[in-house]
């Protein structure tokens, strides 16, 4: 029998209008989201990491646009903002469909997260498809910010017993510290930005043994960084080394 292999499968691309069902501040900067609605029917998310497309219409033509059978992402005609978001949990047999907001100044997701109330709607897509990461690793380690703590709670949250994990999450400050609930055996290391630095902490790691898969998620040129020192000084092997750009800073090279 084949050893399964970590491999991404596609999905059918559906836009969707969910009902804001609650909100919740998880931490100061962190606030949870609840969706639903019977246009939930159907929602598939297979990874920890996958991404939906959240729609933000700014003017009444953005606003038409999204409500007409037509619309099309990328397509012809007023297309709102859009930003990818992790799905956080989902429960179909509830019809719910957690998504977590970080308040971080005025764009048009932190805008709306802001201000919503149950209510009120939002509409999505997809996720486009999925990376399925199968559990044949010993041990995980998951590194990243504010960003990518969604995807990396629902990672710990989904892996079992008998696995070793190394968590390492840079946040704001001490109150954005969460509570990361795993049957996993589980380190995090919290790096509270201004009183430590995140590549020194990776570079001064002591990984997990055995078999390992490595996923990290943060700014685009600090996501490169920690890959560089995965790679180059803790040996890692390569091919089971993700590391993605969450969002880029201001000024910041593409290269």
């Amino acid at each position: 029998m084949d050893t399964p292999a970590i491999h991404r499968v596609t999905h059918e691309i559906k836009r969707r209008r969910l009902d804001v069902l609650r909100v919740v501040d998880i931490t100061p900067r962190m606030r949870r989201i609840t969706l639903g609605g019977e246009q939930l029917a159907g929602f598939i998310s297979l990874g920890s990491d996958d991404h939906i497309k959240l729609l933000f219409p700014q003017n009444a033509a953005e606003r038409a646009a999204l409500e007409s059978p037509a619309f099309s992402i990328k397509g012809d005609g007023p297309q709102p903002p859009m930003r990818d978001y992790t799905p956080r949990r989902f429960d179909l047999d509830s019809g719910e469909l957690d998504i977590d907001f970080v308040l971080h100044g005025d764009g048009p997701a932190a805008t709306w997260a802001e201000q919503a109330q149950p209510g009120q709607h939002l509409y999505i897509g997809g996720p486009r498809g999925s990376m399925i990461v199968p559990d044949i690793f010993d041990s995980y380690l998951l590194i990243g910010d504010e960003t990518a703590l969604p995807a990396i709670a629902r990672r710990l949250e989904e892996l079992p017993a008998g696995r070793k994990v190394l968590a390492v999450i840079e946040v704001a400050d001490a109150a954005e510290k969460q509570t990361l609930p795993s049957a996993a055996d589980l380190e995090v290391k919290w790096v509270v930005r201004g009183e430590a630095d995140l590549l020194t902490t990776v570079q001064h790691l002591r990984v997990p043994s055995g078999s390992l898969y490595a996923w990290v998620a943060t700014e685009t040129k600090v996501s490169r960084q920690v890959r560089r020192l995965l790679l180059d000084v803790h040996k890692l092997n390569e091919e089971f080394v993700k590391a993605v750009g969450y969002w880029r800073a201001e000024g910041s090279d593409t290269e």
